[in-house]
């Protein structure tokens, strides 16, 4: 019988450099969407916030830090990025564990703007996409979703069957920035 051994999405392809740009693949721990039942917004908003310490993000925004943050991920839709979700919040919203269905990479470094510029169709300047701020869009021809981090760096989420699709874009954007000098 073979076994299987377990892999992350971007196995073998990151991490990666080119003109000051870095990309390498971010561990997020669990991801988990919460979408509130009807009615129940408000509840699950105190469930999250009293459960995780996460304030339910607007559209267009993520709440929390690097271990644990909750991330806009549609209309009523919510993504908890890290920990577990807590058994309470499933009074109050439908629970979908998501953590093997997406890649997630890390692109950091001064000028990433010029890069996400040949694939996103949004503006993904500092003063558009300020850190906490997130946008569903595309990338290429993929669904992504996209955070900003901090000044100089974002996390892009993919579905996983399009790691190697992200990393090759990603990579090829990162490159041709380099190469204009």
């Amino acid at each position: 019988m073979s076994e299987l051994i377990a892999k992350s999405p971007c196995a073998g392809l990151l991490p990666a450099e080119a003109g000051g740009l870095r990309l390498s693949e971010a561990e997020l721990g669990a991801l988990t969407t919460l979408a509130p039942f009807r009615g129940a917004e408000k509840a699950a908003t105190r469930a999250l916030k009293a459960a995780h310490g996460l304030a339910w993000p607007e559209p267009g925004q993520a709440t929390g830090e690097a271990n644990k943050r909750a991330i806009w991920f549609g209309r009523a839709h919510v993504l908890l990025a890290g920990p577990a979700p807590d058994a309470s919040l499933a009074r109050h919203a439908a629970l979908t564990d998501q953590s093997d269905g997406w890649a997630a990479v890390r692109l950091e470094g001064a000028g990433l703007e010029h890069a996400l510029a040949r694939l996103v169709p949004i503006d993904t300047r500092p003063a558009a996409l300020s850190p906490g701020r997130t946008a569903r869009t595309q990338l290429g021809h993929m669904t992504v979703s996209l955070t900003r981090l901090e000044e100089h760096a974002v996390l892009i989420l993919a579905f996983r069957s399009m790691a190697a699709t992200l990393v090759h874009e990603l990579k090829t954007a990162m490159e041709a920035v380099a190469a204009r000098g």
